[in-house]
């Protein structure tokens, strides 16, 4: 497939040696146009989580060249701190992977951002999504957006609590936030991508009656 030279993901694909990252696929960019399109049975993955995905195995690259712990949860929590609007939590980030020889200003640096990896997907891979596809994908991608915006808020919000000595644990602790559904004519409540995958909220009620919280 035709690549940019000036592309940032191709930058980083070539920089960390990520060109066979994505274990399910032959080239991370194959991996990258079959989670887009949703192929191979998986969901569609909008611009943003498929940025989050292709940073974090970045980032576990890095771990695993530097022999730095990368199971479980560690690589997540890491990659939150790492991009944190809160100045304090991204420097101590960055020092904690100074002490394991690991530039955390260059990891940062060398991570994409939503609109490269939209141009690399739309540009340099040709990508294409079905009309359907791409007629639906704005929904998720709001849902994505408004979960964002939430995170940030919140650890705004507890950071600041917690510098008043009201909480404590905020830093070492990650966020989640969750869109549900509830059906107005019962207790059923049920996740946001639930609702999407099975094509309604409550199977007992009519669909129309349901509302977001």
């Amino acid at each position: 497939m035709p690549t940019d030279p000036g592309c940032k993901v191709d930058a980083a694909v070539e920089r960390y040696g990520l060109e066979s990252a994505d274990p399910r696929y032959e080239s991370i960019d194959e991996g990258l146009l079959a989670r887009w399109k949703g192929l191979d049975d998986r969901a569609p993955m909008g611009y943003r989580s498929l940025t989050e995905w292709f940073n974090k195995r970045l980032l576990k690259q890095v771990y695993d060249e530097h022999g730095r712990d990368s199971l479980g949860a560690r690589v997540d929590s890491d990659y939150e701190a790492l991009r944190s609007d809160g100045e304090l939590v991204r420097e101590e980030m960055i020092e904690s992977l100074s002490a394991d020889g690991i530039d955390g200003d260059q990891v940062l640096e060398d991570m994409v951002s939503y609109g490269t990896m939209r141009n690399h997907l739309q540009e340099c891979l040709g990508g294409d999504k079905s009309p359907q596809t791409a007629e639906t994908e704005w929904e998720r991608e709001s849902i994505e957006v408004a979960r964002e915006v939430t995170r940030e808020k919140a650890e705004r919000a507890l950071s600041s609590l917690e510098s008043k000595g009201q909480i404590e644990g905020v830093e070492s602790s990650s966020i989640a936030v969750q869109i549900q559904l509830s059906c107005e004519s019962c207790p059923t409540r049920i996740p946001f991508e639930v609702a999407v995958e099975q094509g309604y909220v409550c199977e007992k009620h009519d669909k129309t009656h349901a509302t977001s919280h």
